[in-house]
């Protein structure tokens, strides 16, 4: 039999966005749940009506609480820090669980998976417990890192990330909606969401301050990249920037390695690993941007790929994402899906 699947919180961006892939993939699944808090019970989840029965439209939205979570195989957490704190070690007694939350990346005995990256160390086997996935930047940065690091040896990553609203959720998308339409009408933006305007604006802080100046994203991004990578001594400094677009993350790196490495070398690496896109210099497209990849969100993309000519043996290169359909939901399916392959 195939696996029995909950989704929790299936009204979040990423929630949808799961759903969405599940279906586009035909994901094997015997049941499938959609579940959330009580507030978004009967809210309507997107679907794709061309497609009958239970590949094209969502269940209906059912409560998590009282859930009981013996009956099913997988589940996937969808984002909500709450809903994973409050359910998903229970779930993980009974089935896989897929967290794309914070809640457990840090925690070293859980598994902190991208699945182009380090999927294979999921071992086949067992039928139950924690996975986590890493956050959006996270994931991009790891997917562009690992094949350059795997060929010539990281030492040490140097990366702005411009980052898409939509990695706050849904209100920080209508907030930059909203103070668009305002500014534009010759009205003062609210500034709510991010404590001041994000419309026509760029703010160099994702998450909250710590007492050393560093933000909270800054040193996940370090510290999931290093996990993820399997180089807990890396050197990676990192500096987050929250951008007025709505979906997908850019990241502009300088990489130094090992050993020397040419471009040409470089951008054949890439080309050929898992999940991966090279935007050549020569190419109709000139570089990847987030108004032209994120409508498809099926790649991390690389472009602007040359040789730093302030180092030796260092590369420049620029990233781009769609931060809650590739690095999240895609990620979180690719996951299910290794599972289910090792497992089913």
């Amino acid at each position: 039999m195939p696996p029995r699947i909950a989704v929790v919180g299936v009204s979040s961006l990423i929630g949808e966005a799961v759903l969405a892939e599940l279906r586009a993939r035909k994901f094997p699944c015997a049941a499938l749940h959609a579940l959330d808090d009580e507030r978004h019970i009967g809210r309507p989840v997107a679907a794709d009506d061309d497609e009958p029965g239970a590949a094209g439209r969502p269940p209906p939205v059912n409560p998590v609480a009282g859930f009981d979570f013996s009956g099913v195989d997988l589940v996937i957490f969808c984002g909500r820090a709450a809903l994973a704190e409050q359910y998903a070690e229970a779930a993980a007694a009974h089935a896989w669980v897929i967290d794309c939350s914070a809640v457990f990346r840090g925690r070293s005995e859980v598994p902190l998976i991208v699945a182009d990256v380090n999927g294979s160390t999921l071992a086949g086997g067992a039928t139950q417990g924690l996975i986590a996935l890493p956050g959006s930047a996270s994931v991009a940065l790891a997917t562009a890192l690992a094949p350059l690091h795997a060929l010539a040896g990281l030492v040490r990553a140097d990366v702005a990330t411009y980052q898409a609203v939509s990695g706050s959720g849904r209100g920080a998308m209508d907030e930059l909606a909203g103070e668009t339409v305002a500014m534009l009408s010759g009205k003062k933006a609210r500034g709510r969401a991010f404590g001041r305007q994000i419309a026509f604006n760029v703010i160099p802080q994702v998450d909250s301050l710590q007492d050393d100046g560093v933000t909270r994203e800054e040193r996940r991004l370090w510290e999931e990249t290093r996990r993820v990578l399997g180089s807990p001594q890396l050197a990676i400094n990192a500096t987050a920037v929250r951008v007025p677009v709505f979906f997908g993350h850019s990241l502009s790196v300088h990489a130094s390695f090992e050993r020397a490495l040419h471009p040409r070398e470089a951008a054949a690496a890439l080309a050929g690993a898992a999940g991966i896109a090279v935007i050549e210099t020569d190419s109709a497209l000139e570089f990847p941007t987030p108004a032209t990849m994120a409508t498809a969100p099926d790649k991390v993309y690389v472009g602007r790929l040359r040789a730093d000519p302030t180092r030796d043996r260092a590369l420049n290169f620029w990233v781009v994402a769609d931060n809650v359909r590739k690095c999240a939901a895609h990620n979180a399916v690719s996951v299910a899906q290794i599972l289910v392959n090792s497992a089913w």
